[in-house]
């Protein structure tokens, strides 16, 4: 086969000796619609987001930004139709293309409107999700264009080149896609389930806000004594460090890696210190298990438990609690949202280590204390392996993007 030949990377072993495909034009497979809702009879307004698709643009926008009085000018577009929003984001470098799954309805005339012309389309609509399309736009785009918008004639749009083969091999791809996708949603659902049900144990394991009891106790302990009351500066040794002077190279490339507020959940670290630099540095190591309060900063409020032996600064307060770290973690990841809205202070919305070490939790006896953070440790394991087993699925389907769709090699 040529190297110039019009082929996917991957192909299913039925079209193997098919042949390569050839290049069509969208004008060859679509229309353009061009439809105006003149009498004014269809009134729901929708828009096409780069990362939602078509959707109302009262759910994208929180509101309607159009009058339904005023949209005589808009296109009509029918479910199955694609349309493209020539604004630019990170997401969609050169725009998004979008099909219409939601209904009838008008949308701006800002936007293009198509209409393939054979309703067995799915082919296409997964195309649109890849970049090979984008290069061609970006050649026949305005380049005095406003920064955030493309800018392209109709009758340029509409020559854009697509690859176009047997029907169906295109079904064949679409179907394979297209049910990746679905699992991908299904295990989503998943995900939202159990964060959802984390969230409840956590509101009847541990205490509300004014209440020295949770709701539910395990069978073992319920009749037991009642929890004590106890400040975290009184129940946790607690210490911040200070910021090491980044201008000496020994702190860079070392063993030891600083933690930063930033990185606070989020198992990354950036900058390493050596351990010959450590102890004369204003930095402060913390331990495998610590707990870490980001106090600075957008990050402020967040909670972890280090994973690492690492070093901080004053931008993270490190608490060891006198008998289960876990616990603790589990109990101020609960209280997030009532810290930060009560205490935060300045325009960063910062917090301070006093504020923290004055903040009182209720604590039962360390076997009790194990029992909730075991039950919600585990949940916490359940989402981490559910959130990589979606990470695993996209990066899977960004594969497949990348080698279903014929490329010229």
């Amino acid at each position: 086969m040529s190297k110039t030949a019009l082929i996917p990377r991957y192909r299913f072993p039925k079209f193997i000796e098919t042949g390569e495909w050839k290049t069509v034009t969208l004008d060859d497979l679509a229309n353009k619609i061009v439809v105006r809702n003149k009498v004014g009879f269809v009134t729901r307004i929708l828009t096409n987001s780069a990362i939602g698709g078509v959707v109302d643009q009262s759910d994208y926008f929180d509101r309607e930004i159009a009058t339904k009085k005023n949209l005589d000018s808009y296109l009509v577009i029918d479910e199955g139709d694609y349309v493209y929003n020539p604004r630019i984001s990170t997401t969609a470098p050169v725009g998004p293309i979008s099909k219409n799954k939601i209904g009838k309805g008008v949308i701006s005339p800002l936007y293009m409107v198509f209409r393939f012309e054979d309703p067995d389309n799915d082919f296409y609509e997964h195309y649109f999700k890849t970049n090979l399309w984008h290069k061609y736009l970006k050649s026949v785009s305005n380049t005095g264009a406003r920064h955030d918008r493309m800018s392209i004639s109709s009758e340029s749009f509409m020559k854009m080149p697509l690859p176009c083969h047997i029907g169906e091999e295109r079904q064949k791809i679409a179907d394979c896609l297209t049910s990746i996708e679905h699992l991908i949603n299904a295990e989503s659902k998943m995900l939202a389930h159990l964060i959802s049900h984390k969230v409840g144990m956590m509101q009847k394991l541990l205490p509300a806000e004014g209440e020295a009891m949770p709701e539910w106790r395990f069978p073992e302990f319920e009749g037991s004594e009642g929890w004590e009351g106890k400040t975290l500066g009184s129940s946790c040794i607690s210490f911040s460090g200070g910021t090491p002077d980044t201008s000496n190279r020994m702190y860079y490339n070392g063993s030891i890696p600083f933690i930063r507020s930033g990185e606070i959940d989020k198992n990354t670290t950036e900058l390493f210190i050596t351990k010959d630099g450590f102890d004369n540095s204003a930095a402060k190591m913390v331990r495998i298990g610590d707990i870490l309060v980001a106090l600075y900063g957008a990050n402020s409020g967040e909670v972890s438990l280090s994973k690492i032996e690492g070093a901080i600064n004053q931008a993270i307060l490190c608490l060891q609690h006198e008998t289960n770290n876990a616990f603790v973690y589990q109990y101020l990841s609960h209280k997030k949202n009532w810290i930060t809205t009560t205490y935060m202070q300045g325009g960063q919305g910062n917090l301070s280590g006093e504020i923290i070490k004055s903040i009182k939790l209720y604590f039962p006896k360390s076997e009790e204390q194990q029992k909730i953070a075991d039950c919600l440790s585990f949940l916490d394991e359940c989402i981490k392996i559910q959130s990589e087993k979606i990470e695993t699925l996209w990066l899977h389907k960004k594969g497949l993007l990348q080698g279903l769709f014929p490329t010229r090699g």
